[in-house]
């Protein structure tokens, strides 16, 4: 049986004080913020488990809870800003108030938390796209109920509110299949986001079940959101796709200008399909087919998870999938040509 960690072994492995220790996870003044961060740290290497007492006193209602994110995120206005709106509104609903918090790449390196986090003062938290897995991990181990937004991961355990990717990224596919592309490429970076190697398995997934041949010369799973970087990549194919997939609509609406500088028309020599249904997709020329995602539905089953999830902490974690919507635009056309040289 694994031996329960305690103040005492995380206080021999820093060499200090347990009283220290005892400072620092508890939030009160005596000891400095770095040693304070260097406890956290290891404790949840160490796997400590905080005692019934303070967990108690966690559960103490504040009326209160916190959104994070990375400054990154909180940039996308198009995508998690109304995201972010909209849960506001849902937490005013419940008579709460909701403190919203930018996390910087520092904090996110350095693992440095918001005071009122480390203070225990908010109900839930919760955690709006991709941070880092230590990150919000450190966030988790404050003891106070989480809920991540667009995002997961193996290594954290807490609930989760994500799009279908596999299955809007499949629809994408038999979307082109239905207007006779049989030569589909794809677009994106899966290292930047679980939920784009998702919709690259999507994807495959389409292939797969409409028997078409997979070609990896077409699957860009590196590219990046720069004309430049993409238009060298275009350059090198051998042939153009008939059709391409593209993780989100950034993409989407580059990959449809870039082609056209090409000399290519969209949609008369190759359609483009992308991910989101944001503003970029409607402002594209011509404006890009889309994956819809509700985001009124993310906010609304968020709040209701963490609001579930702070009277139910003892009860399993789960991920909740949201459908998408093909929202069909002037970029998907017929396919009336089996590829040719660029």
């Amino acid at each position: 049986m694994k031996k329960k960690v305690t103040m005492q072994h995380i206080a021999d492995a820093l060499q200090i004080s347990k009283n220290s220790v005892s400072q620092a996870l508890s939030g009160k003044g005596g000891v400095s913020e770095e040693t304070r961060k260097l406890v956290s740290e290891t404790a949840l290497q160490m796997g400590y488990i905080y005692p019934q007492a303070r967990m108690n006193k966690m559960n103490t209602r504040s009326g209160s809870i916190a959104l994070i994110a990375s400054d990154f995120a909180f940039a996308q206005k198009n995508f998690f800003g109304e995201i972010y709106l909209e849960i506001e509104q849902e937490v005013s609903k419940k008579g709460m108030n909701l403190r919203i918090q930018s996390i910087n790449q520092e904090a996110i390196d350095r693992l440095l938390l918001p005071p009122f986090l480390e203070e225990r003062q908010m109900e839930g938290i919760l955690i709006l796209s991709h941070l880092s897995t230590d990150y919000i991990n450190a966030v988790i181990q404050t003891g106070i109920p989480a809920v991540l937004i667009d995002h997961h991961h193996p290594r954290v355990q807490a609930d989760c509110i994500l799009t279908n990717n596999r299955f809007g990224a499949y629809d994408a596919v038999q979307h082109l299949v239905e207007l006779g592309h049989r030569d589909i490429g794809f677009a994106g970076n899966i290292r930047f986001s679980p939920s784009y190697y998702e919709r690259l398995e999507g994807y495959l997934m389409g292939l797969e079940d409409h028997h078409l041949a997979l070609n990896p010369d077409i699957i860009l799973n590196d590219a990046q959101e720069d004309m430049d970087a993409l238009l060298h990549q275009l350059s090198l194919l051998k042939r153009q796709p008939t059709a391409w997939f593209c993780v989100n609509d950034a993409l989407g609406l580059l990959l449809n200008s870039g082609l056209q500088k090409l000399g290519l028309s969209v949609p008369e020599d190759v359609s483009v399909c992308s991910f989101d249904n944001g503003q970029l997709s409607r402002i594209s020329t011509p404006p890009t087919t889309s994956i819809e995602v509700n985001l009124s539905l993310f906010a609304l089953k968020a709040v209701e998870q963490l609001t579930w999830r702070m009277e139910n902490r003892d009860q399993p974690f789960v991920e909740i999938l949201l459908p998408t919507t093909l929202i069909p635009r002037e970029s998907t056309g017929v396919c009336n040509w089996v590829g040719q040289l660029v």
